[in-house]
């Protein structure tokens, strides 16, 4: 898929595409809290992620991660760059690509 001018019309185009959950990054895993569901590392797909920059605050920047879990649902994360500011394991990061 193509990234869009901006963060909100890539999220929209995925959600075209079936990628309609919404996920937070946790220690160890991703959480859908609608669903009460939690993802560790070997139970997530990465299927694509597109970077954005802002454009006047480097704190702006942020990564749109396109998810696909091992019990068929797909979904979103958004983080910033870098390293998150909690306690993420290495695995998470190697899987996140965020090292």
């Amino acid at each position: 898929m193509k990234q869009k001018d901006t963060l909100s019309q890539t999220m929209n185009m995925l959600r075209d595409h079936g990628y309609t959950e919404d996920l937070n990054l946790l220690d160890e895993h991703l959480e859908n809290k609608a669903k009460n569901k939690k993802y560790p590392v070997e139970d997530f797909e990465v299927d694509e992620y597109f970077r954005f920059e802002g454009m006047a605050n480097p704190a702006d920047n942020s990564i749109l991660y396109a998810i696909s879990t091992s019990d068929g649902h797909k979904g979103m994360l958004v983080d910033g760059y870098g390293k998150s500011g909690g306690q993420v394991s290495d695995k998470m990061l190697d899987k996140l690509k965020l090292n």
